[in-house]
């Protein structure tokens, strides 16, 4: 019986289709975030001049290359994102039907880990959030593919007759490696650089609440010459800023506390809560300031796990490595100092791919000179 799947035209019809699904990928990357339903609208929109677009002008890729990156209403620049998430999922698409030793079912499970680490890159990269409900969405879909389609979970191995208990199980012993492990490592990151504290022994120093100057800027801490985005201290509701310093003044009065507590949304002060949004100023002298300094967000875990449950433990071992090694240069050639945001989550997307695209290729390599294989 002839094969079908090894027709020339199917990578062409690939690409078509992940660059449908890529530009839908648009519409949760900007959506969800903002909790939008996908559905609603139904029709895609201008997100400047808020205008429907009609079918013949939301054609993947096509449109933004014809276009030239505007809209044809109001003329404003459509964010090369667009173009850029619609050409790589068609382009990933392309590379999981070609590459997978068993065209399918393996390919289809490779396509759907494609399509989550598209979209929760994506999100992380911009809002700093990994959107949960896609890693645990994803971690069942790994599951069942390592049962199903073992050729991923085994890839460069002779692959298990179907259904694969084995698969599943290593699917299982990889997402607790890579949960686990990386929760270790972020728990461990908490405790040695979980705060920046900040002491002036010999003079108070001057800090203050700098109110954004333009439509671009964020609120600022501002203490001694160094500055503060709000973005960069407040990952999480439950972080803050504590100063204790001889002198406090909220708006322009001075306080009897010589202890402030200062959150995302409001101040504490003598136990009497103030919301930043109707405070005038903020200003003081501190002897210590105790800022929150996050290692590593508490979604990387899950989602080394998701990519663990996908591909295996040792995949787990191999993204992790190459995932701080892509980090280490985004941030050298970011200029991001110590200390500063970068989020993880797309390293480790781009670490998992890494592997799938020939990267386990590099780890039998490493086995056979270690002498381990």
């Amino acid at each position: 019986m002839e094969d079908y799947s090894t027709l020339p035209i199917w990578p062409y019809i690939a690409f078509v289709i992940g660059a449908v699904i890529g530009s839908f990928l648009n519409v949760v990357i900007y959506r969800v975030p903002l909790d939008l339903g996908v559905s609603d609208p139904k029709r895609s929109f201008c997100p400047h001049c808020k205008k429907d677009i009609p079918w013949y002008r939301n054609l993947p890729i096509l449109t933004w290359l014809l276009q030239r990156g505007k809209c044809a209403e109001c003329h404003a620049p459509i964010a090369f994102r667009y173009f850029f998430v619609e050409a790589l999922t068609a382009g990933l698409f392309v590379a999981a039907w070609m590459l997978m030793p068993v065209p399918y079912p393996a390919a289809f499970f490779v396509m759907a880990l494609c399509v989550l680490l598209v979209v929760i890159s994506f999100i992380d990269a911009e809002h700093m959030i990994i959107p949960m409900k896609f890693v645990f969405a994803g971690i069942l879909i790994g599951l069942i593919g390592a049962v199903l389609a073992p050729a991923l979970i085994f890839i460069g191995s002779p692959v298990p007759a179907l259904p694969s208990w084995a698969g599943g199980g290593q699917s299982l012993l990889g997402l607790v490696v890579g949960w686990v492990g990386l929760g270790l490592v972020v728990l461990l990151g908490k405790f040695f650089f979980g705060e920046r504290r900040m002491e002036f022994e010999e003079e108070a120093e001057i800090w203050r609440l700098r109110e954004p100057e333009t439509d671009q800027e964020e609120l600022r801490f501002v203490v001694g010459e160094e500055e503060i985005d709000w973005s960069d201290v407040f990952y999480r509701k439950k972080d803050r800023i504590e100063i204790d310093g001889p002198e406090i003044f909220l708006n322009g009065k001075k306080t009897a506390s010589e202890r402030v507590v200062i959150l995302s949304d409001r101040i504490v002060i003598n136990e009497k809560e103030h919301m930043i949004a109707k405070i005038e100023s903020l200003e003081g002298k501190a002897a210590q300031v105790v800022i929150p300094r996050e290692a590593m967000g508490g979604g990387d875990p899950p989602l080394l796990g998701m990519l663990g449950a996908f591909l295996g433990w040792q995949a787990v071992l191999f993204t992790l490595f190459t995932a701080g090694v892509y980090a280490l240069v985004a941030a050298f050639l970011g200029r991001v100092g110590f200390g500063r945001p970068l989020p993880f989550g797309p390293f480790l997307a781009l670490g998992g791919l890494t592997w799938v695209l020939g990267g386990w290729r590099l780890w039998e390599m490493y086995l056979v000179y270690a002498g381990l294989r």
